[in-house]
């Protein structure tokens, strides 16, 4: 799809997850809402905001979906994966 008002994801795997890469300090309000966007405007269901700008890369990772008839929300983080023992 073509888009002329400067809207550019990252990457899109297979059509289906949209890949926004970032080196910010921290994450803001409008790399959620900038995910967001480019995932109604492409149409496509689930999205990865990724930052690699932390110690561990899988604390950078955030999931983003459209929100459909039985979801609450637009966008929630998955939490840190961690191990048995509560320990990432």
């Amino acid at each position: 799809m073509r888009v002329d008002c400067g809207y550019r994801a990252d990457l899109i795997v297979e059509g289906s997850v949209l890949l926004e890469l970032k080196t910010v300090e921290r994450l803001q309000p409008i790399h959620l809402a900038q995910v967001i966007t480019y995932l109604r405007l492409s149409r496509i269901a689930v999205g990865l905001l990724v930052t690699f700008n932390v110690r561990v890369l899988k604390h950078g990772i955030r999931r983003l979906w459209l929100p459909t008839p039985t979801s609450s929300s637009p966008s929630l983080p998955v939490p840190p994966l961690s191990g048995p023992d509560g320990n990432p």
